[in-house]
């Protein structure tokens, strides 16, 4: 084993000298400490993230070298709880100002049953510095980051539901053939970060990926955006390649495809078929050779059956169909999407917000997000744009109209994320909704009144009607699977009173 600075500093006794070398190679950076938070080991790929050298850093203690104290550090909370802490979020900054973006998974390390010390690993997702736009489009004016015309990565993709997951793992085997991939997800659910990202994952990663959303170009443009034109084909018409010739070797992304015309779906099938374009006002053909990838953004037997999709077309492109869940459809994955996007603008707007109160999390838990991931992005943005000195994001920071059906008769604890210094201030205080005021008024008691009381009416046909599947009544109401369950806690609902409405024949 070759004599390292790293290697010369880790105590034989804690057992991992003859894997060093493995550890050394590995593409995230790693630390190793001792339970005082002394660093003995720490590799190549964590000097790149932290743009220090080994060197440098090997013997110091992890305060000494990142602007970090016993609270902040997941290394210390590692050691002081003897558990680990994995796939945290999390941004810092080194001695020498440089600031890291990173997810940390760190484990504590046992000798004989006692604590000896613990080891750090560190993804460099650089979703932070960037600044990005999250689970939106490309922005008209965004320089891409990466030289084929992208800016996402899987490992820009943030989620934790299993359903999500799921999407999540289909994408990454699908990145592998050249099969067509159609992906279906409602407005701002992430489309275009899973096309990039696929195409970052396959072999065509070093070629062209090309994307356009079919619902923002007319009808009369479309055909030669996509194949191109030759000079005098129509009046002004000039020598230009289409988007399938720019994406040659590459990708093509044409968002929702169902708003395509469907006479051009019919040229679009035949260039599948055919694998060859003709430009606009051509005599000859020119082959192409790429993947496309397309999206929906309702269900495709609708598509179909409204006439927005050619049922042979979707054949054609749905060979993989990965289906993107909403936002609504995501009950394991709100607090880490909300913890993202905090951190993401602490960053970028300065702040040091610790988390959300209660309150808020019980509204973003049964708020209907009609646009998805984006809506939630940008809804956090512009309440901590104007929440001020505060560190907890409170309901009276959101947007009154989002409030309209969400008065409450008291507010629950509060609910913070995990997060840097919680002060006694922060826990205490109270989160007072800007209708709090309107309390008093018995117009806004009767209306709240009279609606829970049609609310929870409908809530209980709707479960009668489904025997008690709470997933069944969702459906009916056109609501996500946790609102009724909210709901139910709310007006004292339980499922098995409604399963015996079946039997007792109550059901026609």
């Amino acid at each position: 084993m070759p004599d390292h600075p790293a290697h010369r500093s880790i105590p034989s006794d804690l057992g991992i000298l003859d894997f060093l070398p493995v550890l050394e190679a590995f593409d995230e950076g790693i630390l190793i400490t001792d339970t005082s938070g002394r660093i003995l080991f720490y590799n190549e790929t964590q000097a790149g993230i932290d743009d220090l050298r080994p060197g440098n850093v090997i013997g110091k203690r992890v305060a000494d070298i990142y602007r970090l104290d016993w609270h902040d550090s997941m290394i210390f909370r590692c050691i002081h709880a003897n558990a680990p802490v994995i796939g945290r979020l999390f941004f810092y900054r080194t001695c020498k100002g440089k600031l890291a973006n990173t997810i940390h998974s760190v484990f504590p390390l046992q000798r004989n049953g006692t604590l000896v010390g613990a080891i750090c690993f560190v993804k460099n997702y650089n979703l932070l510095e960037k600044v990005m736009s999250g689970f939106s489009t490309l922005a008209p004016n965004t320089p891409p980051e990466l030289t084929n015309g992208t800016r996402y990565q899987f490992t820009d993709i943030v989620g934790v539901d299993k359903s999500f997951l799921h999407a999540l793992s289909m994408a990454r085997l699908a990145a592998e053939s050249t099969s067509p991939v159609m992906l279906f997800g409602e407005t701002g659910s992430g489309k275009e970060m899973f096309a990039q990202s696929i195409h970052n994952y396959s072999p065509r990663r070093d070629n062209p990926f090309v994307g356009i959303n079919c619902a923002a170009i007319p009808e009369t443009l479309l055909e030669g955006v996509l194949f191109g034109t030759v000079k005098g084909a129509f009046t002004g018409a000039v020598d230009k390649m289409g988007l399938f010739e720019q994406a040659n070797g590459g990708t093509l992304f044409l968002d929702e495809i169902n708003s395509m015309p469907i006479a051009l779906q019919s040229k679009l099938l035949r260039v599948l078929q055919e694998k060859k374009i003709r430009r606009v006002g051509a005599s000859v053909e020119v082959p192409v050779a790429l993947k496309i990838i397309s999206s929906v953004n309702l269900p495709a037997h609708k598509a179909i059956r409204e006439g927005q999709l050619r049922m042979d077309l979707f054949y054609r492109l749905a060979v993989v169909f990965i289906s993107i869940p909403s936002l609504r459809d995501q009950p394991e994955g709100m607090e880490t999407l909300v913890r993202h996007f905090i951190y993401k603008n602490n960053l970028a707007l300065g702040k040091r917000v610790q988390g959300v109160s209660e309150p808020v999390m019980q509204f973003f838990r049964s708020y209907h997000w009609p646009g998805n991931v984006r809506e939630l992005e940008h809804l956090i943005e512009g309440a901590m744009n104007t929440m001020g000195p505060d560190t907890i994001l409170r309901i009276s920071h959101l947007p009154p109209h989002l409030l309209l059906d969400q008065i409450r008769d008291e507010d629950p604890p509060l609910h913070v994320l995990p997060a840097r210094h919680a002060g006694k201030e922060a826990v205490e205080a109270t989160d007072i909704p800007n209708v709090e005021m309107a309390r008093s008024g018995t117009g806004v008691r009767d209306l709240r009144q009279q609606r829970q009381e049609k609310e929870r009416k409908m809530i209980d046909e709707a479960l009668t009607a489904a025997g008690g599947n709470v997933s069944e009544a969702a459906r009916m109401l056109h609501v996500s699977r946790q609102l009724i369950h909210y709901k139910m806690r709310n007006y004292g609902l339980v499922r098995q009173q409604y399963r015996g409405d079946v039997k007792k024949g109550r059901i026609g």
